[in-house]
C-alpha cells in the first residue's frame, strides 16, 4: 500500500477514534446530568453501539496503519518517539477497555432500573465518575501521542 493511502487510513481512523469518543463522552455526560432515566438508558445504549461500530475498528487500525507507515518510511521501532507512542497507546487503550466495560455496566444498570421503574442509585454515578476519570486520562495520553507523532520528539 502506498504512503497516501496509509496516511489517509491512519488519519481517518484517529479522527473517528477521537471524534466518536469525544462526542460520546459529551452526550453521555449531558444525559447523566439530565437525571432523566429514559434519556440516560438510551444514550448509554448508543454510546456502547458507537464504540462497537466506530471506536473499536479505529483502535485496531491505528497500530496496524502506524506500523505500516513506519516500515514504509524506514523509521525504526527503536526511535524514541515511536516507543513512547506505543507505550502511551497501550496504556490509553487499556484505560479505554476498562471504560468500555464500565459503559456496558452502566447501560445494563440504567436499562434494568428503567424497567423496574426505580431511580438510579449512587452506584451508577460512582461508575460514571470512574468512567470520566478513565476518559480524561486516556484522552490526555492520546493528545501526547498526537504531539509525539506530529513533532517526532
Amino acid at each position: 500500500m502506498d504512503y497516501n493511502s496509509l496516511i489517509t487510513i491512519h488519519i481517518t481512523s484517529v479522527i473517528l477514534l477521537l471524534g466518536v469518543g469525544g462526542g460520546s463522552a459529551f452526550y453521555k455526560f449531558m444525559a447523566d446530568r439530565s437525571q432523566n432515566l429514559e434519556v440516560i438508558a438510551h444514550t448509554n445504549k448508543m454510546v456502547v453501539l458507537a464504540d462497537w461500530l466506530f471506536t473499536t475498528p479505529s483502535v485496531i487500525l491505528q497500530p496496524i496503519s502506524g506500523f505500516m507507515l513506519l516500515n514504509l518510511m524506514g523509521i525504526p521501532l527503536e526511535t524514541h518517539w515511536v516507543w513512547l507512542s506505543i507505550i502511551f497507546y497501550a496504556i490509553s487503550i487499556s484505560l479505554w477497555l476498562v471504560a468500555v466495560w464500565l459503559q456496558i455496566k452502566m447501560k445494563e444498570l440504567s436499562i434494568e432500573t428503567l424497567e423496574r421503574g426505580e431511580s438510579l442509585k449512587s452506584d451508577y454515578y460512582r461508575l460514571v465518575n470512574y468512567w470520566i476519570a478513565l476518559g480524561v486520562f486516556s484522552a490526555l495520553l492520546m493528545g501526547i501521542i498526537f504531539i509525539l507523532m506530529v513533532f517526532k520528539y
